[in-house]
């Protein structure tokens, strides 16, 4: 029996004026309502007037379309799209502080190279990775990296784009 109250992750594209106060109007709606962010990046685009917003969140099916109806209807918003409905790529970026004494640092670097991490700092007792990639590779990249001793540890929200030409 299919499950029709099912959450799915969604990953919405939301390019908005690049104004004081877009932000807070965007969280305050999703709030407001009970809805939930996973994530969320906010950037300029190439036009220093727009901003683009990629907001990951979840629902089913009724909630996700609220949410694609309530984001269209607000001031300042220029284009809603859901990129889960298409062909996308999506990237995510961490950076790891590892504890890293100097007998661990080649066995250390063997892991980061699986992971195509680069070394961004290095300190007597610790060292700094910096990894690239979709939600998969960096959960397994923490997981392995993990063993180690992660001292600290930043990550992005996702970012994502359409594959291909937009029309």
């Amino acid at each position: 029996m299919e499950n029709i109250n099912s959450d799915e992750r969604h990953i919405f594209s939301v390019l908005v004026e690049n104004r004081f106060g877009v932000l807070a109007r965007v969280a305050g709606l999703f709030s407001g309502r009970g809805f939930n962010i996973d994530s969320l990046n906010v950037a300029e685009t190439h036009d220093e007037s727009i901003s683009q917003m990629t907001l990951v969140t979840h629902g089913d099916a009724q909630i996700i379309e609220q949410i694609y109806q309530h984001l269209n209807r607000l001031i300042d918003v220029i284009e809603v799209t859901d990129l889960t409905t298409g062909t996308h790529v999506e990237r995510e970026l961490v950076l790891i502080k590892l504890s890293a004494e100097p007998h661990e640092r080649a066995e250390i670097l063997q892991v980061a190279e699986i992971f195509r991490a680069r070394v961004v700092d290095v300190k007597p007792t610790s060292l700094t990775l910096e990894i690239t990639g979709d939600e998969g590779k960096l959960n397994a990249a923490i997981e392995v990296l993990d063993i180690y001793g992660i001292l600290e540890l930043a990550r992005t929200g996702k970012i994502a784009m359409l594959r291909g030409v937009n029309d």
